[in-house]
């Protein structure tokens, strides 16, 4: 058992990899669609002419980014049972930490992008009776949506790597898939190399494709 090398392992064991593969994605893309929901709002939010939603929306972004994912799944978890008596699946309380997580710098992508459209275009519609609703609708959003998607893409790429710590709860993911086959193989080393480099394969992947819509992006410029 303890003469296996690396491809061996990834072919013996290769149901808990693929396992791993598929529960890191879908947590990840999940995350960044209901993210990107929250985001949108708590953008809004921030953004709005009334003190008091600004000030809720900056509390709950500043104390998230503050705080570290696994302390924030942590409180998903455990937090569910103490405070509502609920024993919440592991897959659940993982997707919901990271969704708020990731609401919280998908708010501040999405802001800067409306922030980025020249002032002087939202004073224009006024100028021409244009409502501020519709303004944001057929004006600015639009064109903030084009700015922040390359950063919507980096921000997919980060969640592929922060989701690692849902294994802290047992949530089958790819860093649980490596303590497993650690575990059944005792081997402390070789099983981390094959899932650093599945992390590696995705993440380099996905940056190259947000590289080549930025480049699509400035060339329709």
């Amino acid at each position: 058992m303890n003469n296996l090398n690396i491809i061996e392992l990834l072919v013996k064991y290769k149901y808990y990899y693929l396992t791993g593969i598929k529960i890191t994605l879908l947590i990840s893309f999940l995350s960044l669609i209901i993210g990107g929901t929250l985001g949108a709002l708590l953008s809004l939010l921030r953004l709005s002419k009334y003190k008091i939603l600004k000030f809720i929306s900056t509390i709950y972004i500043e104390a998230v980014r503050g705080t570290p994912m696994m302390v924030q799944i942590a409180l998903v978890y455990f937090g569910s049972y103490v405070i509502m008596g609920v024993n919440m699946d592991g897959f659940l309380a993982a997707l919901i930490a990271v969704s708020l997580n990731s609401a919280a710098y998908i708010a501040e992508i999405i802001r800067s992008g409306i922030q980025s459209i020249d002032k002087g275009q939202a004073e224009a519609s006024r100028s021409l009776g244009i409502s501020h609703k519709q303004t944001m609708r057929h004006i600015i959003l639009p064109q903030a949506i084009k700015n922040i998607l390359p950063a919507l893409g980096n921000e997919f790429v980060t969640l592929i790597k922060e989701t690692s710590v849902a294994s802290t709860i047992g949530v089958a993911d790819l860093m649980y898939a490596s303590k497993i086959v650690q575990s059944n193989s005792f081997q402390p080393f070789n099983p981390l190399i094959i899932v650093a480099v599945i992390y590696f394969i995705f993440t380099f992947t996905l940056s190259q494709l947000i590289g080549l819509l930025e480049r699509r992006l400035s060339h329709n410029d």
